[in-house]
């Protein structure tokens, strides 16, 4: 079964060594602009999408709209997303050890926002890279993860960080 990476956790891609991207930072937040008139009721939430070099060569990077979806809920509906508030990563070229960041404005009913899944298909030197999964909420730090909306086996990744934080705060109180 295919799992999705956890809102912060990096992902490399085999087919560019050195290039890894994340989605982290998924929290509350108001648009810099003002709030799209579309988004009447809606409650915002920005998500940011850092893609590193760790190669040894420079990468030409496009991570543009179309190329960032939002889904919430246990339906998977689409995310209202605020182009005009959001910034892109548009034919930037990624040095070795160098980091660019697309800042995401979206929004979605309240009670939507418990399962947040982005996926991001990176465009590098005028290739399509594979897709990828991150799922989160916000308010979950980092890493936390959040529930699928299916039933969950023991192995899976919702069991893997639990079993991970308890074995954190079990260290903490020692």
């Amino acid at each position: 079964m295919y799992e999705p990476n956890v809102v912060g956790d990096w992902q490399e891609y085999d087919e560019h060594p050195g290039l890894r991207v994340r989605v982290h930072r998924l929290e509350p937040a108001e648009p810099p602009r003002g709030r799209d008139d579309a988004a009447e009721g809606l409650t915002y939430f920005r998500v940011r999408v850092t893609v590193e070099n760790r190669g040894v060569r420079h990468l030409g990077i496009h991570l543009e709209d179309g190329q960032i979806d939002v889904r919430i809920g246990p339906d998977g509906e689409s995310a209202f997303l605020d182009w005009r508030n959001s910034q892109f990563i548009e034919g930037f070229d990624v040095y070795p050890l160098r980091r660019a960041t697309a800042v995401l404005y979206a929004a979605g009913p309240e009670a939507s926002l418990s399962q947040v899944d982005v996926q991001v298909q990176l465009r590098v030197d005028e290739e399509w890279a594979d897709r990828r999964l991150w799922s989160g909420a916000p308010g979950l730090p980092d890493g936390a993860g959040a529930a699928p909306c299916g039933g969950v086996r023991d192995e899976g990744l919702v069991h893997q960080v639990s079993a991970y934080l308890r074995g954190q705060s079990e260290e903490g109180t020692a």
